[in-house]
């Protein structure tokens, strides 16, 4: 799994106008730009944002990616919760939790 792609796909959605155009018109040929697991790439594709912030994806990056996707505020903080009930604790990054915590 490669977090740094994930991020780096999310945060360039957000401010390249490029990856934006592609986004619109071949998302799936987007997708192959960038080093992603096939979870990540499902997780992207559905989309999956529990799973993402599970899987690490910084808040910030992953809220901007959540409007795009036309999830508001509170659906995109229910998605979060969600992800945690259902795949458990963040695996890794900011969000990460310390053992016996």
């Amino acid at each position: 799994m490669s977090l740094y792609s994930v991020q780096k796909l999310l945060f360039h959605l957000n401010r390249d106008p490029r990856v934006r155009r592609c986004f619109d018109e071949d998302f799936e040929g987007l997708l192959t730009e960038y080093e992603l697991s096939q979870e990540e790439r499902a997780a992207v594709r559905q989309p999956d944002l529990g799973l993402l912030y599970v899987m690490g994806v910084n808040g910030q990056i992953l809220m901007h990616y959540a409007a795009l996707r036309g999830y508001e505020w509170r659906a995109y903080i229910e998605a979060l919760r969600e992800g945690e009930r259902r795949y458990g604790p963040v695996r890794a990054g900011l969000y990460t939790r310390a053992e016996g915590r």
